[in-house]
């Protein structure tokens, strides 16, 4: 499954908090790679390549991350980690997809997110919110077995162990 509704039901229940990062992320792309996204133009497009994506990614996703840690209201508030993970894979996805003006490119910054997330927190959430599915990139890319750790093309939440 794509990530269409949870983007568009996240917005109207996290406190305006998905937009404080994705203007983040907006910030970051006009001054980084001077993408005018207030007035979208075809030549303002980044190309997108796996740099790009890691970078727009990766700073928003550790922004974000900081502000859950500055303020553990918020963190209370986005309970069990499925919230939390879903906000920032939105901000990250959105920054990367208006970026690049790519979609694909948008759906790895996405799953890039849901990656640094369990790597940064070691987990996605608890007590069984830790967003079932939409977390791995195992759909989106080829398999490059010659690189290793294939075993990671199951996603971070493997085993589920609330599918039993």
């Amino acid at each position: 499954g794509g990530v269409g509704f949870t983007q568009y039901a996240t917005a109207a229940y996290t406190d305006n908090i998905l937009d404080e990062f994705t203007y983040y992320g907006m910030d970051y792309i006009k001054d980084k790679y001077k993408v005018d996204w207030k007035n979208p133009s075809p030549k303002d497009r980044v190309k997108p390549t796996y740099d790009v994506v890691n970078d727009i990614t990766t700073e928003v996703s550790l922004n974000a991350m900081e502000q859950y840690e500055q303020y553990p209201t918020m963190m209370e508030d986005h309970f069990g980690g499925s919230q939390r993970a879903g906000v920032i894979a939105a901000a990250s996805g959105l920054s990367t997809s208006i970026a690049t003006g790519n979609s694909n490119a948008g759906l790895n910054g996405w799953y890039l997110s849901m990656l640094l997330h369990k790597e940064g927190w070691s987990r996605l959430g608890f007590f069984g919110y830790d967003l079932q599915d939409q977390c791995g990139s195992a759909n989106s890319l080829s398999i490059r077995g010659d690189e290793g750790a294939i075993g990671e093309i199951r996603g971070p939440n493997y085993p589920n162990y609330a599918m039993n």
